[in-house]
């Protein structure tokens, strides 16, 4: 049995058929149940963009079935991945979650799908992610680290039970547990300040969220060794990004074989993606800022 897939798209619709197309790609596809959640505009020209959306997504095929949800208002990307999931996961134990700015590899449901049925019951593992920055270092083809991502990832609703959408008592208890220097990568990354701007409503992400609220309950993320998504949101077409090539990852290779493993926090990783944090931190600071907010979706891809 394959699990559902949730694509959430707004107003880019070129973006959002690449996407579509890459995930149809998928020998899976023809087994699995596809859900669209399509934001509204803000305003009579973001409609213009929004109805050309809505008119690719009706013409979706490829899938065992297609269920469209439009809304009529703009709810914006937090709110709408929220509601989106939470409905989903009503009726649903597991599913996988998309954005329309990623294009998914060939061995994408495939991974995904094995990985959300080996795990399924170890209450250690809260999701199975896809994308994994461009390392320097070579990674083990799979690994787990502590707390949640955001781009092509998966959950149950064991976990996302645990989701917490209150940023406030999450800064407070990663305070009162003396944890915020362990969520920041000692330094390398700044997760607290993004946090601290979610509360302030500076930004506005459901994913510091998610991965605080995951951190927290001590739980784990699987990641590949080398990406089955590419991010293509970065490229100069969003409202509130210019382009940037920082998270460009190579061309998608053969998947390894699919096995289960330790779970258990990986060392090697942790300083890989330390180190990915910290280079980004000597770019100039305009696309040292663009980087933070774009790698944990504080900006929406629009």
């Amino acid at each position: 049995m394959t699990a559902p897939v949730v694509l959430f798209v707004f107003k880019r619709p070129e973006h959002t058929n690449s996407t579509i197309k890459s995930l149809a790609a998928n020998p899976e596809a023809k087994d699995t149940d596809l859900f669209i959640f399509s934001d509204g505009g803000r305003n009579e020209d973001e409609m213009k963009d929004v109805e050309e959306v809505r008119e690719i997504i009706s013409r979706v095929e490829g899938f065992r079935s297609v269920h469209s949800v439009l809304s009529d208002k703009n709810k914006g990307l937090a709110r709408s991945i929220i509601d989106g999931v939470t409905t989903l996961l009503q009726d649903h134990n597991e599913i996988i979650v998309l954005e329309d700015d990623m294009e998914v590899a060939p061995s994408f449901l495939s991974y995904m799908n094995f990985n959300l049925d080996a795990y399924k019951d170890n209450q250690q593992v809260a999701s199975v992610h896809a994308y994994c920055y461009p390392f320097k270092e070579k990674l083990p083809p799979f690994f787990f680290l502590r707390g949640a991502d955001c781009w092509g990832w998966a959950t149950w609703k064991r976990a996302w039970n645990l989701f917490e959408e209150s940023g406030e008592k999450l800064l407070q208890e990663l305070t009162t547990k003396n944890l915020k220097d362990e969520f920041d990568y000692y330094g390398a990354a700044s997760k607290v300040r993004m946090l601290k701007n979610q509360i302030d409503g500076k930004v506005d992400s459901w994913a510091i969220r998610w991965d605080a609220s995951i951190f927290l309950n001590n739980m784990l993320t699987l990641y590949p060794g080398k990406s089955l998504l590419k991010n293509i949101g970065a490229d100069g077409g969003g409202t509130h990004t210019k382009s940037t090539k920082i998270f460009n990852v190579d061309d998608f290779e053969s998947l390894p074989e699919l096995v289960k493993i330790p779970v258990e926090e990986n060392s090697l990783a942790q300083k890989a993606f330390s180190n990915f944090y910290l280079r980004s931190k000597r770019l100039n600071p305009f696309v040292r800022i663009i980087f933070f907010l774009k790698s944990k979706n504080m900006i929406p891809r629009r």
